[in-house]
């Protein structure tokens, strides 16, 4: 993985004298392990990508508006900034020895694997062929242990859970720029009661993306190899680990959403 732009360099303070222990690493080390520095790197394109694209099923806002937010979203993240609220969250929320046994894992072969396997998923460019391929393999791996497994491997990365909470965080937060373009828009917390009200519709269509994502991403990863990636996932320090890692990337997408929609509903508002 590459360390990415927040890496510091490993400052060597001494030596233990009872023996040739090495101190713990480093939460920007064991992120630098981890494929997460690679993933975020796609995040500000990807938010942007998915809310352009959002926005323009919408019937009151024209194509162009719903590019210009698209833009102004892209603009108002940086990789580099969410990577460092992980960073911060894993150095409060994990001890040293979690942070070992996190970095233990990730620099196994079946780690290393697996890693590469979820990077490249992560780009952009394969979200096309995976919508393609979603039926075939959904037809494919029917009622096998493959399907039956991706319950556990769900709840162990809190996928489905993680994705509702921010798709709505999200929709909250752009609610007053598209309600701007409506002659009858309800207020803020009319929009609210409406989208918390399509939690279980939003589940529902979250949750399929992720399963068809799940059977593409793993499709060459053996189930030994993911009920080797389930058990770290479901450990003490995996469990930690991926528990900081989705709330801190669910912060730092989310925390600045609703200053976007304000921002843009001021300015794209039709002026009386």
């Amino acid at each position: 993985m590459k360390l990415g732009t927040l890496v510091k360099p490993l400052l060597i303070t001494g030596l233990i004298i009872a023996g040739p222990a090495m101190a713990a690493p480093s939460a920007q080390q064991v992120l630098a392990a981890s494929p997460v520095d690679d993933i975020v790197e796609r995040y500000p394109a990807m938010m942007s990508e998915g809310i352009r694209e959002g926005l323009k099923r919408s019937p009151q806002l024209p194509p162009m508006v719903a590019d210009t937010i698209g833009y102004v979203v892209s603009n108002s993240f940086r990789a580099a900034d969410i990577e460092q609220q992980i960073v911060k969250n894993l150095e409060r929320d994990l001890s040293g020895k979690q942070l070992e046994a996190v970095e233990g894992w990730y620099k196994t072969p079946v780690a290393r694997k697996i890693s590469a396997v979820e990077i490249a998923a992560s780009d952009p460019a394969a979200w096309q062929q995976m919508q393609a391929k979603a039926a075939e393999l959904g037809k494919k791996y029917k009622g096998t242990d493959r399907a039956r497994m991706f319950e556990r491997f769900d709840r162990a990365a809190r996928a489905t859970e993680s994705a509702v909470d921010t798709t709505i965080a999200v929709q909250l937060g752009l609610a007053t720029a598209m309600a701007a373009f409506s002659p009858d828009s309800a207020n803020y917390d009319e929009l609210k009661r409406k989208i918390e009200n399509q939690r279980n519709a939003i589940r529902g269509v979250v949750e399929q993306q992720i399963y068809d994502s799940y059977l593409h991403t793993y499709e060459k990863i053996s189930m030994q190899e993911m009920g080797l990636y389930i058990d770290f996932l479901e450990s003490g320090p995996g469990s930690a680990f991926s528990k900081t890692v989705t709330q801190s990337i669910q912060q730092a997408i989310t925390d600045p959403i609703e200053s976007i929609g304000n921002q843009m509903a001021r300015f794209l508002a039709p002026q009386k």
